[in-house]
């Protein structure tokens, strides 16, 4: 299957918001706004859809969270769709989105994270068309450290030409801010120091392939269906794949991780990426131990620690992409070519 990438975006296009899983409450309104107009500001029309309440954990009926998407999708006018941010559930949309009819449309960007990879990385592997796997709509006001990028430098940018990231070597410890209190914070809060490490040995890393991935907890629960199939994807190229974890423990990650492996989410891996996360570690495994037991087998480098999670700052990733991973003790980074 040949990566197709949607033209970068220019002034004056439309940009839809719509929430697949999670809308937005009331209270967090406030930060809506901001955020809508951080990209009104980028010289895009703003288009809000209808599936945005937050009074519970779904933003409207599966059908019409389905029906919106793939309206946005299938919209020539609409040239990238962002949610505010994820949610729980988007599961239910798979098998109600017109993945044929999305194929057949000009490609359009589609970008978020956490239970938004339960969308991107399906539409990836089924129509071909690269995604971005970084910051949501609520995250997109914050200033992106020296070394990153924001996704919306990304899809305004030109196809073919290579964009390097590398780590700015601080991090969020923990906690969130109070959008409802201060909807207009723009500085992320980066009260720790570190950068990548590499889990299966030592050694320089230089590593080239098509990146694919997402988060673990939303995408375990796809392991043997047709939505995570990787075998085609992108002919035989090896792959650069991700993973990072939300909240789920180190004994939820390993199994998680071990099943992926298993069905071959993994089998053209050239290298592993693994996010930095706050999910806990269980009594007798952490975190990185978790994915050294499930992938570990592989032989291939893992790097942990990379900004592609739930942890501030964000580093986005676009499935599809050709990336050269370099990690050494002088230096780290991710080159990414959208060709």
């Amino acid at each position: 299957m040949t990566v197709r990438y949607p033209r970068p975006l220019r002034p004056g296009d439309r940009v839809g918001v719509t929430s697949p899983s999670s809308g937005v409450a009331k209270e967090l309104r406030g930060r809506l706004d901001v955020a809508v107009r951080e990209i009104e500001a980028r010289g895009y029309e703003v288009v809000v859809g209808r599936c945005m309440d937050g009074s519970t954990h779904l933003s409207a009926p599966a059908a019409e969270r389905a029906a919106e998407l793939t309206g946005m999708l299938t919209d020539p006018t609409i040239r990238a769709v962002v949610p505010p941010w994820g949610g729980e559930t988007a599961i239910d949309l798979l098998s109600l989105l017109d993945f044929e009819a999305i194929g057949r449309a000009e490609p359009t960007w589609v970008v978020g994270y956490s239970d938004m990879s339960t969308l991107i990385t399906p539409l990836t592997l089924l129509t071909g068309v690269a995604t971005v796997h970084g910051s949501n709509l609520m995250d997109t006001p914050y200033r992106v450290p020296e070394g990153l990028r924001s996704w919306l430098d990304i899809v305004a940018a030109p196809q073919g030409g290579p964009f390097t990231q590398t780590p700015p070597g601080r991090y969020r410890s923990g906690g969130y801010d109070d959008w409802q209190r201060h909807p207009e914070v723009r500085e992320f809060t980066l009260d720790a120091e570190g950068t990548w490490t590499r889990l299966d040995g030592s050694g320089d890393v230089d590593v080239e392939g098509r990146l694919i991935g997402g988060c673990v907890e939303t995408l375990g629960p796809l392991t043997g269906s047709p939505y995570l199939d990787s075998s085609r994807f992108a002919g035989d190229a090896p792959l650069l794949v991700y993973v990072e974890a939300c909240e789920d423990s180190a004994f939820t990650v390993c199994r998680q991780l071990h099943g992926l492996r298993l069905a071959g989410f993994f089998d053209r891996a050239a290298a592993v990426l693994v996010g930095r996360t706050h999910a806990p570690d269980s009594r007798t495994l952490t975190q990185h131990e978790a994915v050294l037991d499930a992938l570990g087998p592989l032989g291939v480098p893992i790097v942990a620690d990379v900004e592609c999670g739930h942890v501030a700052p964000f580093l986005p990733l676009v499935n599809g992409a050709r990336g050269r991973v370099l990690h050494s003790a002088a230096r780290s980074g991710i080159v990414q070519t959208l060709d």
